[in-house]
């Protein structure tokens, strides 16, 4: 399943590539798909994975099962209806994970990955009804974005959170849920409320997460603060945009925000995570090494290019930003097998020098 997440990973990359106006070989049969396998298929099965994981049951591993078969039929047959439906049945699973899990574990932080797991669903099934993609992407970052700071939330429990960082998660929590449903049928107040609640979750990050303590500490807890801050600063630039621009912004607007949002925040919240999820998920160590920090300053760099790209509108320069987004994520695949590769042969030295010593017989 994390073979098969890792596989939308790479179809999504050459569909976005194709989108990008380059000529690649298959590219054209997925252009559509770029993100149904961006965000069902990659992030949907890691999600659902880390989940069934966590739940410990044979059930459970249905709902990557099914986000996995949505990209299967997504990549091979180019269905977007018939992918949409098994990403929808997949982000049923979940929910029916949360139903299990939350009463063993009745704390906000789960509650709210419920529902960011309800919000996924609301976008599949609105894809699978033929919704354009554009109308429905914010339920789908509704997904991430939720997932997010509820993992943070729970992490942040070492601090004892305080009365007032519990007021305001809960706060933007609440506004965020509510200009998901409020965006349905007033656009216009929805999606600026949406910027509003984002740039809440992003000053909750900078003032009440532990990376506010970690980026004290080097190596790994350092690198995963830098992170976590670098991608509540993208969230504060795209609630930004969100307010600022109109409703019925063109399609460069559009672009700047999304990626802002889909891009550089879930993906600083991957590189932040991924060192501490994958070794859970696959049973492997992965140590951290300082090469790490290549594809992060690739993805902020090649973002920085991109918004500008849209904003002044040259086309040449939101392609090459565009090209150096997809180096970064390649960049972050290679040290992620890279680094559980050298834990592997590091354990297997481990293993050999502490191995109990046959004792040789006098006749030997």
């Amino acid at each position: 399943m994390l073979a098969l997440a890792m596989l939308a990973l790479v179809a999504g990359l050459w569909a976005g590539l194709a989108r990008l106006g380059f000529v690649l070989p298959a590219s054209r049969a997925i252009a559509a798909e770029h993100g149904p396998l961006m965000i069902s298929g990659f992030l949907g099965t890691l999600i659902c994975l880390e989940r069934a994981v966590a739940l410990g049951t044979t059930w459970s591993y249905a709902a990557p099962g099914f986000a996995a078969a949505g990209t299967i039929v997504t990549i091979l047959l180019g269905d977007t209806v018939a992918g949409a439906a098994l990403f929808t049945l997949a982000a049923v699973i979940l929910l029916f994970d949360f139903a299990i899990l939350i009463p063993r574990d009745p704390q906000t932080y789960m509650i709210v990955m419920a529902l960011g797991a309800a919000s996924w669903l609301v976008g599949n099934a609105m894809l699978t009804a033929h919704v354009p993609i554009a109308a429905l992407v914010w339920w789908w970052a509704g997904f991430l974005v939720l997932t997010i700071m509820g993992e943070r939330l729970e992490m942040s429990r070492v601090l004892a959170p305080s009365v007032a960082s519990r007021a305001v998660f809960i706060s933007a929590t609440a506004l965020f849920v509510a200009a998901l449903q409020i965006s349905a049928v007033a656009p216009r107040i929805g999606l600026r409320l949406i910027g509003v609640a984002m740039i809440a979750f992003a000053v909750w990050i900078g003032i009440f997460d532990v990376a506010r303590r970690t980026i004290r500490r080097p190596g790994l807890p350092r690198f995963g603060a830098v992170n976590l801050l670098a991608g509540a600063g993208w969230m504060v630039v795209a609630g930004a945009m969100r307010l600022g621009f109109s409703p019925a912004m063109g399609i460069l607007h559009y672009d700047a925000i999304l990626h802002a949002v889909l891009l550089e925040f879930v993906f600083s919240m991957i590189f932040a995570h991924a060192p501490i999820i994958f070794p859970a998920v696959i049973g492997r160590a992965m140590p951290f090494n300082a090469s790490f920090y290549a594809h992060v300053i690739v993805l902020h760099a090649s973002l920085v290019l991109r918004v500008a790209a849209d904003l002044v509108d040259l086309p040449g320069l939101w392609r090459i930003s565009g090209a150096l987004n997809v180096a970064a994520i390649l960049l972050f695949i290679v040290s992620t097998i890279r680094s559980v590769a050298s834990g592997v042969r590091t354990a297997r030295v481990h293993r050999s020098v502490h191995a109990p010593q046959v004792p040789l017989r006098s006749n030997d």
